[in-house]
């Protein structure tokens, strides 16, 4: 394949000896980031009905469809977003496959006894689009993409955003850098589409890879010393990868093909382990990670050469709020002010509908004494009900609903962008803010969400924070109580001291796990209004769970409670628990039972709060230090028990039972300090 500088396609009816028909169709498939504009570009040339599927074994969807271009046709595949072509697994290796290999098994993969990831071959011409508005971010797919030995045509898409933001780019020097046709296009409103698949056809007739970009001299060293160890005719015959490609991986220990070479050929394997080690002692960093930054500096140069800010034209109204959200002076205001409003919002409106709904129920059944054991189950029953009516209907939903809509406005991506500060200061990079963010709706999922995170201490030390996050579950408890006794200021103080639970332990945590990740580089997204649609489809899958799993639970939990106090048997739980309940925390003995029975549900502590005590007017038995010192304690205390069976699956058994031990202690010491703290300044009063 020729590596002769890219020429301007010519003129759209010149006539070729080869037609791209029927079966002999230019394959064509689309490549980036998430959120570039795939499958934007892909709807507005896709006929009116067109094929879908997912890769073999995953749940990533593709795209296919045959689209006419003057006499021609091409076969054009949309994929799944790829962020990247290093050191994937699971969904996002089955697309890189497809890159690789398209229909066919290779020798390494001969023996995989799923089928191929995609029905159909290897792409001929690979579309990369790139958000122009983001173009620093893009660069380092395309260093990756230049090594798997397909023309590329990238889709500089989204130009007018990056108009609006001032950036500049010089399409014809990024060309030139790059070794590839370069395209701008707004997808949006059809622009330059049509030139963009002229290219792509011109391409396909004169394939012209990307001009090999190689890594600094430092990294090149060991690139040259490793493909001497695996440049091998067996191993190339049975890899079916460009060697260029198939030297970087190994060097950035990918995990897929280093494990290939392990069982194929076993007799290399040391060759490369003891390379790296010595990588390792020569370099003033891991091999891996001087490899990742390398590419990150690279990208970083080329963008500075091809892109410069001018002057902006008039400002409208996404500028007016980037200009509060992505100051780097106010954008950590905004923010606060942000969830500040959001708290007082829902503050507002659950004091309204807690008096329409719970309150009610409370009043109409607190006359209801029964003395029989079927009578106290059903009484049970009714505390559930009311308890959990009184928490989703006030509480939950308008907050989990307020989060939704600020996430998918693009709010919550530029909070999570402004933020990257304060995690940098704690030890972390900022893309662990999206995982975080996705904890103040639920711990579960956003732990799940660190597995995108490539860096095993990144994910350890995220995970080991987010169960301090506080979820909707947990935030629920902290308004219904303190929403009533301790007023907006004392919530408002509550989810502060999180933050700063949070903060520290972080920096706490970096001592224990000291390595320091390589730099990364976050995407905000385009403003856009929360579609109602959307808005509630998303409120349901996240608050779904309170029919499947809080419901059953709340009641079964309302039951035992009133049985065992029936039965006398609270007493045995209490009085085990009470050098935590009296001694430690200053709280009735009858409250044992609650804080336990808290580890499967934070909403069922708050259901067996009313029952242990008998009110659902708490405020009569407990003054405001004990109030505020049991939602410290429940804020920080173990999280559910579907938080802790997914920490395992993530981080391991070790690591998710070291966070129940540091939650707890985390949980008593904060309660211990606010108890001492608030009795002092009540003293004072």
């Amino acid at each position: 394949m020729s590596k002769q500088p890219f020429i301007e396609s010519p003129a759209p009816l010149t006539l070729h000896d080869h037609v791209y028909r029927g079966d002999q169709r230019l394959r064509v498939a689309l490549v980036g980031h998430p959120n570039s504009g795939k499958s934007t570009i892909f709807n507005a040339v896709a006929s009116t009905r067109y094929r879908t599927g997912k890769l073999t074994g995953t749940r990533k969807p593709y795209a296919e469809c045959a689209v006419q271009v003057g006499v021609d046709e091409i076969h054009l595949v949309d994929l799944p977003g790829l962020p990247s072509l290093r050191g994937l697994a699971g969904d996002d290796l089955e697309a890189l496959k497809y890159l690789l290999w398209g229909d066919a098994r290779p020798l390494i993969s001969i023996h995989e006894r799923s089928a191929p990831p995609a029905p159909f071959p290897r792409p001929d011409v690979l579309i990369q689009v790139i958000d122009a508005s983001a173009l620093q971010q893009n660069l380092e797919l395309s260093l990756e993409l230049a090594e798997l030995g397909l023309p590329v045509v990238i889709a500089l898409n989204m130009m007018d955003e990056a108009h609006r933001k001032g950036i500049e780019i010089d399409v014809d020097l990024l060309s030139e850098k790059l070794g590839a046709p370069v395209i701008p296009t707004i997808a949006l409103k059809g622009h330059g589409l049509e030139k963009l698949f002229e290219t792509v056809l011109y391409s396909g007739r004169h394939p012209v890879c990307p001009l090999p970009q190689p890594p600094s001299p430092h990294i090149q060293e060991w690139a040259n010393r490793l493909h001497h160890v695996v440049d091998r005719p067996e191993i190339r015959q049975a890899f079916s990868i460009p060697a260029n490609m198939l030297t970087m991986n190994l060097l950035e220990q990918d995990n897929y093909l280093r494990t290939e070479i392990k069982n194929h050929f076993p007799e290399v394997a040391p060759a490369i382990h003891s390379l790296r080690e010595q990588a390792n002692r020569a370099l003033p960093r891991k091999l891996t990670e001087e490899v990742k930054a390398d590419r990150h500096h690279r990208a970083v140069s080329l963008y500075e050469a091809v892109a410069h800010s001018v002057q902006q034209p008039a400002a409208g109204w996404e500028e007016r709020l980037d200009m509060l959200f992505l100051h780097p002076h106010w954008g950590l205001v905004g923010s606060l002010a942000v969830f500040a409003a959001v708290l007082f919002v829902v503050f507002e409106v659950s004091t309204g509908l807690d008096a329409l709904s719970s309150a009610r129920l409370a009043a109409f059944i607190s006359s209801w004494q029964p003395h029989s054991a079927v009578g106290v189950i059903a009484r049970a029953v009714a505390d559930g009900l009311v308890g959990l009516i009184g928490i989703v209907i006030p509480y939950m939903l308008p907050l989990v609903l307020m989060l939704v809509a600020l996430e998918e406005s693009g709010i919550m991506h530029r909070i999570a962008f402004v933020v990257d500060r304060f995690f940098h200061a704690i030890g972390l990079h900022g893309r662990v803010a999206v995982p975080f963010l996705l904890g103040l709706g639920c711990n579960v999922p956003a732990i799940a969400a660190t597995r995108s995170l490539q860096n095993s201490r990144d994910r350890v030390v995220a995970s080991l924070l987010i169960t301090f996050v506080p979820c909707s579950a947990r935030s629920a408890v902290v308004l219904a109580l303190g929403a009533k006794f301790l007023g907006a200021t004392g919530v408002f103080l509550l989810f502060c001291l999180s933050l700063l639970v949070i903060a520290v332990l972080g920096r706490l945590l970096s001592h224990r796990y000291p390595e320091v990740s390589p730099g990364l580089i976050q995407e905000v997204p385009a403003y856009r209004w929360p579609q109602l649609k959307s808005l509630l489809a998303s409120t349901w899958q996240r608050t779904r769970d309170i029919v499947t799993i809080v419901l059953p639970l709340l009641v079964a939990g309302s039951v035992v409670l009133a049985l065992l106090q029936f039965m006398g048997g609270d007493r045995v739980i209490n009085t085990a628990l009470m050098p935590v309940t009296s001694w430690m925390l200053g709280l009735p003995l009858a409250l044992g039972v609650p804080i336990l029975f808290g580890v499967l549900r934070k909403e069922l502590s708050l259901v067996m709060i009313y029952q242990a005590l008998g009110t659902f007017d708490v405020g009569q038995l407990l003054d405001w230090i004990q109030i505020s010192t049991f939602l410290v304690f429940l804020l920080f205390y173990v999280p559910c028990i579907s938080t802790f069976a997914v920490m395992v699956k993530v981080i391991g058994r070790k690591e998710a039972l070291f966070s129940v031990a540091l939650s707890i202690g985390v949980a008593l010491s904060a309660a211990i300090l606010i108890r001492a703290l608030l009795t002092g300044i009540g003293r004072f009063l």
